[in-house]
């Protein structure tokens, strides 16, 4: 089996077209539980974070939590979508040792945030738009843990109640790479906005994939849905194992079954769970003791007032007020602590060459060793000394590199490094004119090779010159001299 241009899979059959929607379960930054006054606090011993009606107790009465509310309708104006004036909160029915009321409070026709999009950018640097089905409000389940003993499971209720915005796209993305790239965009516009800290692996954000394949522009699949992926890494692997397995499964004569299933990271495969449900499955009605939530104008336009600079904003900013090509405004934009990393690094200095160290240097390390810019070793102001040196003519690039990997290392600035190496850069024209006149006179066939004519003999006697000072010569400054001096 055969992946093609923009992920298409070719089977013992032909062309098969992957067709991905992706349901985001973004927990939403508050104090307290979406109906309760108990802590959502994610960091607490098990348990300890419970109202009565997170423990599904009778007689008690569910309270709306306002502050999730404006969280939700700031999350749907971030997403240009459009905020529903009118929404109403349903039970969902189903029973699973989780869930201690035996529903989870959610929404379903009436959601508080209708149709929006988010533009994406393809590996291929294209622009794409991903349409937005909805966003609504419910609440999320506790937490059954299987891997403590060989004959219970354990049960912690904290998340129970938790206030969570699923987020559900229309099926618009076609490969993997489209839809990791959707997930990023999402967290990071939550992330921007303050609505959802985005932490997958502490279960504050996950996703749920709908995955079918069909002939290239014929109608839907069957799909299958993969439940509870909590980095955009595995999401994207599932992706690719599921809709290889579902050809595969066509192209055998069989049919492929609706369900639902899980991701075995170990193993690197999709699993069945279970048959999947359709929404008659969950007998939805309104809930009857939560009246329809109405928002007005003046709420709404409030809201608004107070959203930030977005990603695709800072992006063209960044492009527009420091003259940075599309690539790396899109880089540095991605998330906010690296514009505000890069915006500081910027101040006073050239802008492409402070660019270009995050993105290419800097990334290099930190993906290296699996760690975010917030825990770099290197901060700004170390970073900027480093800059400076090159700027001043202290050290060249070649040099540098060499620093920086030396500083990431030991946390030591750039000064002291170079101070104690003596890697400061020979910039004075006399004693490299006396390195390059010897290395010139030990060297007459190269010498006459340059003269007839071979411009690539300048190139050996760079290399020559770098190797004898140890890359401590001035690049620019070697250039001039050996051009001057060979022609004497």
């Amino acid at each position: 089996m055969e992946i093609l241009n923009h992920k298409t899979i070719k089977g013992n059959s032909g062309v098969w077209e992957i067709v991905i929607g992706l349901e985001v379960h973004a927990q939403v930054t508050a104090n307290l539980k979406l109906f309760s006054n108990a802590s959502a606090e994610f960091k607490s011993l098990p348990n300890d974070n419970l109202d009565l009606l997170d423990l599904g107790l009778p007689g008690i009465l569910p309270v709306i939590n306002s502050i999730a509310i404006d969280q939700a309708i700031k999350t749907g104006l971030a997403i240009n979508a459009k905020i529903n004036k009118r929404s109403v909160f349903d039970r969902k029915n189903y029973f699973y040792a989780d869930l201690p009321l035996g529903y989870q409070i959610s929404q379903f026709k009436d959601p508080i945030v209708g149709e929006g999009f988010l533009k994406i950018y393809r590996t291929d640097s294209t622009e794409k738009i991903i349409g937005i089905e909805r966003l609504h409000l419910e609440q999320d389940a506790g937490k059954s843990m299987h891997d403590q003993y060989a004959d219970a499971s354990l049960i912690d209720f904290n998340r129970a109640g938790v206030a969570l915005m699923e987020i559900v796209s229309k099926p618009d993305m076609r490969d993997w790479d489209e839809a990791g790239a959707y997930v990023h965009k999402l967290r990071n516009t939550l992330r921007f906005i303050g609505t959802c800290d985005g932490n997958m692996e502490e279960g504050s954000l996950r996703c749920d994939a709908n995955v079918s394949v069909r002939r290239p522009n014929d109608k839907l699949g069957t799909r299958c849905e993969i439940k509870n992926l909590n980095s955009i890494k595995n999401m994207m692997k599932a992706i690719e194992y599921e809709a290889e397995r579902q050809v595969k499964i066509i192209e055998n004569s069989e049919k492929i079954k609706q369900q639902t299933r899980l991701y075995d990271a170990g193993q690197g495969v999709t699993r069945s769970m279970r048959s999947k449900e359709e929404a008659h499955d969950y007998r939805y009605f309104p809930d009857p003791d939560l009246l329809p939530l109405v928002l007005s104008s003046e709420r709404i336009d409030k809201i608004k007032k107070t959203l930030p600079e977005l990603p695709d904003e800072l992006q063209n900013r960044l492009k527009k007020d420091y003259e940075l090509s599309s690539y790396d405004a899109r880089v540095l934009s991605a998330e906010l602590e690296i514009a505000k990393y890069f915006e500081a690094l910027a101040v006073g200095r050239n802008s492409k060459l402070a660019a270009n160290w995050i993105i290419t240097n800097l990334f290099s390390l930190l993906n290296e060793n699996n760690i975010s810019i917030k825990e770099s070793p290197i901060n700004v102001k170390q970073l900027g000394e480093l800059i400076d040196l090159i700027e001043e003519g202290v050290i060249s690039n070649r040099i540098a590199k060499e620093v920086f990997e030396e500083m990431f290392d030991t946390s030591k600035s750039a000064k002291d490094i170079v101070s104690k190496k003596g890697l400061q850069q020979i910039s004075n024209e006399d004693e490299l004119e006396n390195i390059i006149k010897k290395i010139i006179n030990n060297s007459p066939e190269q010498k006459n090779k340059f003269l007839e004519g071979n411009e690539k003999i300048k190139g050996w006697f760079i290399g020559q010159i770098m190797k004898e000072t140890k890359g401590k010569a001035n690049p620019s400054m070697v250039n001039s001299i050996l051009i001057k001096t060979i022609k004497k």
